[in-house]
């Protein structure tokens, strides 16, 4: 299944857990720190078994995202049902996400980082454990930790999602972009198409009327993918004739390139 988008939910809000549901994300997690206030946790955790089912029937991978073991992360995990992902927030060692995965026995674990501590990190805690197989960059505490401000061009934020987006890289597993926490959409596929430049392929959001356009961005288009065959075909026929590279609309076609070419058709098929 697709993952191209993240929504956070707050965990104690029925009705918040239907809107998710039809909001066409790929992955709807339910949030448990800042957005499910301390004496409302333990509704949160009664309703996960709701939720679940419901975003999974809307075809959604129904996640989760707990605090931290120091707070009350255990209480979180231990009152849950189960997810297809768990989440936990604030992570910058590995063995936090060790402690995690001896609490979580099986399935993802996804290791959000928040702070400049957790940042340069990063390829250790991907790396700590087998079942991480994605991280997410936060954008509000790490502002606040950075002693900035939130702005709508994300200027602030600009090293982090490129330094976390290449740890993530290099230890072999999926980055996950910051929310754009701003309400208009228009800027949210500003965010989403500057993410996708860096090399992202998949981005978190707080509010459902994001999703669709969200995905819009990280979904090849037609152009695009017709493109990448007409540089697989021109390579390969290249090849075969005894030259090194090809031309394709003006620009030299070497080896990185047709394989970027064949990783974006296979991502295609595979959804």
């Amino acid at each position: 299944m697709r993952r191209r988008s993240w929504l956070f939910v707050p965990g104690a809000d029925e009705v918040a857990h239907k809107a998710a549901a039809r909001s066409g994300a790929d992955v709807i997690v339910l949030e448990l720190e800042d957005f499910t206030p301390p004496d409302l946790r333990p509704k949160a955790r009664a309703l996960s078994g709701k939720a679940f089912e419901l975003w999974r029937r809307a075809g959604a991978i129904a996640a989760v995202r707990v605090n931290p073991l120091e707070t009350c992360g255990r209480e979180d995990l231990a009152g849950l049902a189960r997810a297809d992902i768990v989440m936990m927030s604030k992570v910058a060692s590995p063995e936090q996400v060790h402690a995690l995965a001896k609490l979580v026995p099986e399935g993802e674990l996804v290791p959000n980082v928040e702070t400049a501590a957790g940042l340069i990190r990063t390829h250790e805690i991907a790396r700590s454990h087998p079942r991480v197989t994605a991280l997410l960059v936060a954008s509000e505490d790490m502002v606040a930790d950075l002693g900035t401000e939130r702005s709508r061009g994300g200027e602030e934020l600009a090293y982090v999602r490129a330094r976390f987006l290449i740890e993530c890289r290099a230890a072999g597993v999926e980055a996950i972009d910051c929310p754009y926490t701003f309400s208009d959409v228009k800027g949210a596929v500003a965010d989403a198409r500057y993410a996708k430049r860096l090399g992202y392929r998949m981005k978190s959001l707080v509010d459902p009327a994001h999703a669709k356009a969200i995905n819009a961005v990280f979904t090849p288009s037609a152009a695009e993918l017709e493109k990448a065959k007409r540089i697989v075909a021109a390579f390969e026929k290249a090849r075969a004739a005894g030259r090194d590279r090809a031309k394709v609309d003006g620009a030299l076609i070497e080896v990185p390139i047709y394989a970027a070419a064949k990783r974006l058709l296979a991502s295609d098929e595979r959804s």
